[in-house]
C-alpha cells in the first residue's frame, strides 16, 4: 500500500486552457489516482481524481469537512491563520450528526416547488437586463451586463439582501476567491461583508420580511433556538455561493455555446435540450474545484494507497468531471451525453443546497438570451479573453459580445 512521500506537485494547478483541466490532473488520474501534493500554506495533501473515489471521499463520514480543524487542507496562502469564531460555524463545515438537522433547517427554501415560484422573477430578471443590454452601445461586457447582475438580483431578493449595496459584497467575495490576495486583504473582506450582513439580520430582527432571512428568524423565534451568529453565518454562505458561480457559468457556457454552433443551434430549435445542455457545461467547465477538501478522521484505503487520520484530503471535481471511466470522450464537448452524474455540485450529504436555483438560471438565462439575440457573437477571439484561474472559482473577467 502507498503511504506519505514528498510531494513533486504545488497545489492548486493553474489552468493553461479555458476550456481543459490543467494536464497534470489527466497525468495524475492515469498514473497517480491518489497522490500526495504540496498546498500554499507549506503542508501537504492528498488529491483524490477519478470520479468514483472522488464520490466515494464526498459521501463518507471517515472525511470530515470541519473547516475550524487546524490540520483542514486550505487553498489560500496563509489560510489556516484564518479562522473564525465557533458562532460562524455553518452546515458547509459540520459533520453528521450536527449537519443534518442545520441542512434540514434550511432546505425548504430551496425545493424545487418554492424555485418554480421564483421563475416568473427570473425570467422578469433577464428580460429586463437583455433590454437594457439592447439598447446599450456594442460591443458589450456581457459579465457586467448579465452574467453578474442576474445571480446577484436573484440571491438579494430570495435572501432579502438590498441589491443597491451589491457592489459591496460582489467585491469582497471577489478578494476572498482570488488566490493571491493575501491573509490580512481576505480577512479585512470576510469581515466588511459579515458585519454588513450583521446590521441588515439585526435590521430585520425588529421587523422580519417575507425573505430568507425573515423566514429563518420568525421561524427559529417561534422554535426557541434563534441565534444571530448561525444566521449571520448562514447569509453569508449563502450570497458567496449564490452569485460567482452562476455568474461564471453563465459567461463560461455563451462561450461553450458560441463556440460550438450546431449544439448552440440544437437549444434554440428546442428548449427541452437547455437542460442537459446545463448539465454539459456544469461538467465540462466544473469552475468550483477543489473546495471539496476534507480531514481524513479515520485510516481510509482508496485504490491502494492508504490516507491516514488527520491527513488532508482534495477532492478533485473538475478532475472526476473529465474521467474517461465515467464519460466517454470527456473532453469533448456534447450537449446529449446525459451528464446528470457529474459532480459539479459536489455530491453526498453537502452537496450543493442551490442546485436547484443555480440550474433554473442558467436554463432560463439561456433559453432568453440566444432567442432575444439571435446574432450574438463574441467581440473578441477566446484567445484575448481574460480568464481568470483562482484558489477556488474558475471563471471569466470580462466577456466582449456584439449581434
Amino acid at each position: 500500500m502507498t503511504t506519505l512521500e514528498e510531494p513533486a506537485v504545488e497545489f492548486p494547478v493553474t489552468r493553461e486552457c479555458p476550456f481543459a483541466p490543467p494536464k497534470e490532473y489527466a497525468r495524475i488520474r492515469e498514473e497517480e489516482p491518489v497522490r500526495k501534493v504540496r498546498i500554499p500554506d507549506g503542508k501537504q495533501a492528498w488529491v483524490v481524481t477519478r470520479h468514483e473515489d472522488v464520490r466515494m471521499v464526498l459521501n463518507d463520514r471517515r472525511f470530515s469537512a470541519d473547516r475550524f480543524h487546524p490540520d483542514f487542507p486550505v487553498l489560500a496562502a496563509g489560510g489556516n491563520s484564518f479562522r473564525r469564531k465557533s458562532d460562524d460555524r455553518t452546515m458547509i463545515a459540520m459533520d453528521a450528526p450536527e449537519h443534518g438537522p442545520a441542512r434540514r433547517a434550511v432546505l425548504g427554501e430551496f425545493t424545487v416547488k418554492r424555485m418554480e415560484a421564483l421563475r416568473p422573477r427570473i425570467q422578469q430578471i433577464v428580460d429586463e437586463l437583455i433590454d437594457d443590454l439592447l439598447a446599450g452601445p456594442k460591443p458589450a461586457d456581457l459579465v457586467s451586463a448579465l452574467s453578474l447582475p442576474v445571480p446577484s438580483l436573484v440571491i438579494c431578493e430570495l435572501l432579502g439582501v438590498p441589491y443597491a449595496d451589491h457592489d459591496l459584497f460582489q467585491n469582497h467575495t471577489a478578494k476572498m476567491l482570488k488566490r493571491t490576495t493575501g491573509p490580512e486583504d481576505r480577512r479585512a473582506a470576510f469581515e466588511a461583508v459579515k458585519n454588513y450582513l450583521d446590521e441588515l439580520v439585526t435590521e430585520k430582527e425588529a421587523a422580519p420580511g417575507d425573505d430568507l432571512i425573515g423566514r429563518q428568524i420568525t421561524k427559529l423565534r417561534e422554535e426557541g433556538t434563534y441565534q444571530r451568529g448561525p444566521l449571520v453565518a448562514l447569509a453569508f454562505l449563502l450570497l458567496l455561493a449564490g452569485h460567482e458561480t452562476t455568474a461564471n457559468m453563465i459567461s463560461l457556457g455563451t462561450i461553450a455555446l458560441l463556440e460550438n454552433p450546431e449544439q448552440l443551434a440544437a437549444i434554440k430549435d428546442d428548449h427541452d435540450r437547455t437542460a442537459p445542455a446545463v448539465e454539459e457545461l456544469l461538467r465540462y467547465f466544473t469552475i468550483v474545484d477543489a473546495a471539496t477538501a476534507r480531514l481524513c478522521v479515520e485510516d481510509v484505503e482508496i485504490g491502494g494507497v492508504t490516507i491516514k487520520a488527520g491527513e488532508g484530503v482534495l477532492a478533485l471535481g473538475y478532475s472526476a468531471n473529465r474521467d474517461p471511466e465515467a464519460f466517454e470522450d470527456p473532453d469533448s464537448f456534447d450537449i446529449d451525453r446525459g451528464a446528470r452524474h457529474h459532480v459539479a455540485f459536489g455530491f453526498g450529504p453537502h452537496q450543493c443546497l442551490g442546485q436547484n436555483l443555480a440550474r433554473m438560471e442558467l436554463k432560463i438565462v439561456f433559453d432568453t438570451l440566444f432567442e432575444r439575440v439571435p446574432g450574438l457573437n463574441l467581440a473578441a477571439p477566446v484567445d484575448d479573453l481574460p480568464f481568470k484561474d483562482d484558489a477556488a472559482i474558475y471563471g471569466v473577467y470580462r466577456l466582449p459580445v456584439t449581434w
